[in-house]
């Protein structure tokens, strides 16, 4: 609400002091002639901001919101992992598109939701809530750099759009007969790599990227590590190798060319093998049916889960940072944990 004070100034002149105060915002004050001129500004600035129009900065009359994001890619985006730069420059350079001409301060909540639901609808297809959250995700980061570093605007207009629901986690994960059967084609396929490439992940639980970008130079074999330096969360991570997982690298170790230091690479040695082909004909020729080579990752999850590991350290194995993410396998963990109950139960309270 409003609040209009009458002050006398030094050269005796009679001025209205007017202070904008609204929950949750930054308290606006402004100085007229006139009372009716201070009424006019009051209404217009508490109806900016109820709408989400209102920017105390003059930045956001000078900046549009594709300035924003071709400072944020050029500034920021560099900072982070390739996949990262990968993905949230195309989130970003759609929003550029769409309306990257707009000044900051015409930049309101209901104009980004108009284009998160044109985004949801996308050209020819619609977008999964989970891609629409990631187009926002990219968006939004950019906003609070420009809020806290830049200071181009006081405020993300993002924050009041409402992100679409995300269905709950997809959990696929193999069979006993399925990761035999994958195994068993794997190792029959011509590809080099296939085999130990999925060992590894359903060992790990890590993903395909950060396995293709592993060197020899993050392989301890006397430690049983590898280190994963670029992860989706830019943090390092250690992969416990053991097993079979370990007996595949060291394998991998006596072949190991001379001209690279990745673990799986091309035939150039510059980059990491393009293994989907193979991977397809695997899935094909075991008939193995709505599988991804994420799965794996999820494969790994749920038998740790089955093997009685807490969620807390499913997610350090996966390394996600909160439990969030590995909720969707706590069933798996409750079945173990009835299956423990019930033997205690057989052995110390049975008739």
């Amino acid at each position: 609400m409003a609040n209009f004070e009458k002050r006398i100034t030094k050269e005796g002149k009679t001025v209205v002091r007017v202070r904008v105060r609204l929950k949750g915002f930054p308290v606006e004050t402004a100085t007229f002639d006139r009372l009716t001129d201070a009424k006019r500004w009051a209404s217009k600035i508490e109806t900016d901001i109820r709408e989400g129009r209102h920017f105390k900065t003059t930045e956001a009359k000078r900046h549009t919101l594709g300035e924003l994001i071709d400072r944020y890619l050029r500034d920021t985006l560099p900072k982070k992992s390739e996949a990262m730069q990968r993905d949230q420059w195309r989130h970003l350079t759609w929003w550029k598109n769409q309306v990257g001409d707009r000044l900051l301060a015409d930049v309101t909540p209901s104009l980004l939701a108009e284009y998160r639901d044109r985004l949801s609808k996308g050209e020819g297809r619609p977008r999964s809530p989970a891609t629409v959250v990631r187009y926002m995700a990219a968006l939004s980061h950019a906003f609070t750099i420009a809020v806290k570093e830049w200071e181009w605007i006081d405020d993300s207009p993002l924050r009041r759009v409402l992100k679409p629901k995300e269905p709950r986690g997809r959990v696929r994960f193999l069979s006993d007969d399925e990761r035999k059967i994958l195994l068993v084609s794997c190792k029959q396929n011509k590809a080099q790599y296939l085999y130990p490439l999925v060992v590894l992940a359903l060992s790990t639980g890590a993903r395909r990227g950060e396995l293709l970008g592993l060197t020899w130079g993050d392989i301890d074999l006397k430690r049983k590590v590898a280190i994963l330096h670029k992860t989706k969360n830019e943090e390092r991570r250690a992969l416990p190798l053991a097993g079979h997982a370990l007996d595949c690298v060291e394998k991998l170790a006596e072949i190991r060319r001379i001209d690279t230091n990745l673990l799986f690479p091309d035939e150039t040695g510059k980059k990491p093998v393009e293994i989907r082909p193979a991977w397809e004909r695997v899935l094909k020729e075991s008939k193995i049916e709505d599988f991804k080579f994420h799965d794996l990752r999820h494969s790994a999850a749920s038998y740790l889960a089955m093997s009685g590991a807490s969620l807390a350290e499913i997610a350090e194995v996966l390394g996600h940072k909160t439990l969030q993410m590995v909720k969707r396998y706590s069933h798996l963990s409750e079945q173990h944990t009835a299956g423990v109950v019930e033997k205690m139960n057989k052995k110390f309270l049975g008739s």
